[in-house]
């Protein structure tokens, strides 16, 4: 098989997926990117520079024009490989970057899967869900302009995927029958309990986290109240209060991956600034990202995690977090209860509601039968749904189903 792949930053969600087909050696594969440093051994690298965004365009259309950009870079590499003989049997690539728009044009009739992620809607999700940060109706058409790519993707006549009940729930009614729901999974064999997490000593910064210290793990990409970072830091001052034992880290970068940047600054200046002497430093770490083994041993040695996130696009963590056998502290919002169901997998509280998190947190931390009894379920539940292998082998199946290959010749 001849499987071209696409993604700005390789290998984004196709990590597993290459690998695994690259390791049988029987098949050409190809991946167009933005250079960065990632390898996969029998992958081939096709890279594209992304020149600087152009000046002076009006806001709803920076998103469009950059995807345009990006898939007639993405065409002529194509064109390129097409010149030097490859025409691959089937095209992988995520759709919200524009990349694949183009490649139709090049090889027709090659069957292309795109990544369909999300559609942008002004009711029922992410906008004016925080009334702490309202959206006037001004701003709508930007929001809608967000979509420019999603109605070319599926304009396209090609084939859609989507890794959740409600992210597929976004799209228009119009538009699901070209959309597959194919879920995303974790590697059960690296996230995972560890009964011996909690005996010895961890090392955060310069936070050391002792046998005894009850520990609260937060993670996001970035520290920014899409992802309920106000809503943990307004609740902190409680915990930490109620009990002398507590000790949080709370993972993540001081970008803005979605919504709104602060007025000056990150967010995360601007809530220590609010809460000041409430957010003991010596009990509260904030170490940034951090590297995938320390958080996986956050994960493990975690007594309560806290995942919270707008009407918007679940989280791998919470997908790692459910492996783990975290005992998990959630925001009822539609993402997470597809993951979350309340005193079964996790505790689910509201997600305006600092009050309400820091009762939920408490509750765990006190009540060692429950945390103990939504630990198991929560790794049952990840055992169950989300193992990394289904998602491989749904992928597989999908790729012998578009290429005419059996499954066995595949992987």
């Amino acid at each position: 098989m001849r499987l071209l792949c696409v993604h700005q930053n390789f290998p984004g969600q196709y990590l597993h997926l290459v690998r695994r087909i690259a390791a049988t050696r029987r098949h050409d594969i190809v991946f167009i990117t933005e250079p960065n440093a990632n390898l996969i051994p029998g992958v081939r690298k096709v890279p594209y520079a992304m020149p600087p965004p152009l000046a002076g365009l009006p806001i709803e259309l920076f998103e469009a024009e950059r995807a345009f950009r990006r898939a007639e870079l993405v065409a002529q590499a194509a064109r390129n490989l097409r010149q030097l003989g490859f025409v691959p049997d089937v095209i992988l690539g995520h759709h919200g970057w524009g990349e694949l728009l183009n490649l139709p044009d090049v090889w027709p009739g090659v069957p292309l899967v795109g990544y369909l992620e999300f559609y942008y809607r002004v009711e029922g999700a992410d906008v004016n869900f925080d009334p702490e940060f309202p959206m006037a109706p001004e701003a709508f058409p930007r929001v809608r302009a967000k979509n420019i790519v999603n109605h070319l993707a599926l304009a396209l006549g090609q084939h859609g995927q989507t890794p959740t009940e409600w992210q597929f729930s976004t799209y228009p009614d119009w538009a699901q029958p070209r959309i597959a729901l194919l879920r995303e999974g974790a590697d059960l064999d690296r996230c995972k309990p560890d009964p011996e997490a909690r005996r010895g000593a961890l090392q955060v910064g310069r936070m050391k986290i002792g046998p005894r210290d009850k520990l609260i793990t937060y993670v996001a990409r970035d520290l920014e109240p899409y992802r309920g970072f106000h809503i943990l830091m307004r609740a902190l001052p409680r915990i930490l209060k109620a009990r002398q034992d507590v000790k949080a880290v709370l993972v993540g970068g001081d970008n803005v991956s979605y919504g709104a940047p602060p007025p000056l600054g990150s967010w995360r200046q601007q809530l220590l600034a609010e809460l000041g002497e409430a957010i003991d430093l010596t009990r509260v770490a904030l170490p940034g990202k951090v590297d995938y083994e320390l958080y996986l041993k956050l994960l493990r040695r975690s007594d309560a995690h806290v995942y919270f996130t707008y009407p918007f696009v679940a989280s791998w963590s919470l997908r790692e977090a459910l492996a783990s056998g975290c005992a998990i502290v959630a925001s009822d919002t539609a993402p997470v209860r597809e993951f979350v169901a309340h005193e079964e997998t996790g505790l689910l509280t509201p997600f305006l509601r600092p009050d309400a998190l820091a009762d939920a947190v408490l509750r765990l931390l006190e009540e060692k039968e429950l945390a103990a009894r939504l630990r198991a379920a929560a790794r049952r539940f990840a055992a169950d749904r989300l193992d990394l292998r289904q998602t491989i082998e749904a992928y597989i199946a999908m790729l012998a189903r578009l290429t005419g290959q059996k499954e066995a010749d595949i992987a």
